[in-house]
């Protein structure tokens, strides 16, 4: 299989084998006008297998997204075909407008104008909760 190479966008890179169809989704990157290329199961090394998303434009990105969907993963920025910036994505102490609560009786359900946040509460377990009524995730 043959991907050709970017000139000017991001690499989303070691992506839990799996997780990058979620990331696509949560990102929207469905919606852009631009090549997308989604590699999934990638021999890796380090991780056995992983997921890659090549995004063939220079755009923002919700690191927050990838940060929740998988922590670890890392963010290339790419220039004139050359990697400019490599970031390792943390876990967001915070997520607001990412996941919606499931509670039915949580006051976001009633209220559409309220974002939904959620903080994280246990790091180690990968757990948020929703701020107004302490819901899982």
């Amino acid at each position: 299989m043959n991907i050709d190479s970017i000139q000017n966008g991001v690499v989303i890179d070691h992506i839990t084998a799996g997780r990058g169809m979620r990331l696509y989704e949560l990102l929207d990157l469905g919606s852009l006008d631009a090549s997308v290329a989604i590699i999934k199961n990638v021999v890796s090394r380090k991780m056995g297998k992983k997921d890659i998303i090549k995004i063939d434009a220079a755009i923002p990105l919700n690191l927050d997204v990838i940060g929740y969907v998988d922590p670890g993963a890392t963010v290339n920025l790419i220039r004139d075909g050359k990697l400019v910036e490599k970031r390792s994505i943390p876990m967001p102490e915070r997520l607001i407008g990412v996941i919606r609560c499931k509670n039915p009786r949580c006051i976001t359900s009633t209220e559409q104008e309220l974002e939904q946040v959620f903080k994280l509460t246990d790091r180690e377990k990968k757990i948020y909760r929703c701020v107004y009524c302490e819901t899982k995730a």
